[in-house]
């Protein structure tokens, strides 16, 4: 029997250090996130991270978190739902970090029958830290405990036209009203070493502007060139010129080169330029979490507010919108029924 296995990145249980530190801990001493030598991590990690970041950490989440918890894991927990009332087989959802676990969504699934399982990642590109590490804990955790589920994998779908189509009309519906002069689509940053290390061939990704835009097998597992294209594709969808439209980075880890540019960096020049009306959305992430309700929504505005902005809208992910379920149900229904993925 089939089944569906939904994974976000996660959350702690609650906005207090006490929560935040073992998450903490879990999230970046995977060696896909912080990819050093792992004695290296643990003096990194556990000697300077933690000593003080889960109290700041506690207080970015406690600004965001609502009565019933986590917002990631509430807006995670109403697509499932949605996705399961169209769909006539098993959908379970885990998170790759903290307490619901993918042992816990694999149970759950096991106990319905369910033998051969789609793994769906919820991250619209290919990325170390990100898609690839719930694969390879999927698979890590189904041999140790149920080597008898048989799982197939949902590629990346960041061109996949129909997933276009569903983010740009929401895109267009965030900006119902709105008026701006620049729409900055900014995405989750990630060290440029990653990409490289993704690349295949080994010598194609030089992240030097050409490298994305030259056709390459190394566009697969590249972030870099997944998300300028998935830009490229809703600016041409919502028939806005070229002008209107930048790519940017957020959430750097300092001492490293990160993909660049910094959001940071982006919100103090855009006025200077006389870009003051933005608005800013954050498609690298399928779920309103941390990096978009605090970082983006609270710490942008008040940071390009300051460098003399007029005006900032920032676009909710689709979280649970009607259309991306039944997209997703579609998907499912299709894999179910002849054993296709969408294209990508």
């Amino acid at each position: 029997m089939k089944g569906v296995l939904l994974v976000n990145l996660g959350s702690p249980d609650s906005p207090t250090p006490k929560d935040v530190k073992p998450y903490l801990d879990e999230f970046l001493m995977d060696e896909r996130v912080i990819d050093v030598p792992k004695w290296l991590r643990n003096i990194i990690v556990r000697g300077i991270i933690l000593q003080t970041r889960p109290k700041k950490s506690a207080e970015a989440y406690s600004k965001i978190w609502w009565e019933e918890g986590s917002p990631l894991i509430i807006l995670s927990e109403r697509f499932t739902e949605k996705v399961r009332k169209q769909s006539e087989i098993p959908v379970a959802l885990g998170m790759r970090y903290g307490s619901m676990t993918i042992k816990k969504a694999l149970e759950e699934l096991k106990g319905k029958g369910v033998d051969e399982v789609l793994l769906v990642p919820l991250y619209p590109h290919y990325a170390m830290s990100s898609y690839e590490t719930v694969v390879v804990k999927t698979l890590e955790v189904k041999d140790e405990f149920f080597p008898e589920i048989k799982v197939t994998t949902l590629p990346a779908f960041y061109k996949n036209n129909d997933y276009i189509r569903v983010l740009s009309d929401s895109i267009k519906a965030g900006l119902k009203d709105f008026e701006y002069d620049h729409i900055l689509f900014s995405y989750h940053g990630i060290p440029e070493r990653h990409i490289r290390k993704s690349d295949p061939t080994k010598f194609h990704c030089k992240i030097d502007g050409s490298c994305c835009s030259t056709n390459s097998v190394a566009h697969h597992t590249c972030y870099r060139h997944q998300c300028y294209k998935m830009t490229e594709l809703v600016r041409t969808h919502m028939n806005l010129t070229e002008d209107t439209v930048s790519v940017s980075f957020q959430s750097r880890l300092p001492n490293d080169p990160w993909l660049k540019p910094y959001t940071d960096f982006e919100f103090e020049r855009f006025p200077k330029e006389g870009k003051k009306k933005l608005a800013v959305v954050t498609p690298a992430f399928i779920a309103d979490c941390l990096e978009t309700l605090e970082e983006i929504a609270m710490e942008g505005k008040h940071q390009f507010m300051e460098a003399g902005g007029e005006s900032y809208k920032h676009i909710p992910c689709l979280n649970d919108d009607e259309a991306w379920v039944s997209l997703m149900a579609q998907w499912i229904d299709t894999w179910e029924k002849e054993g296709a993925l969408p294209h990508h």
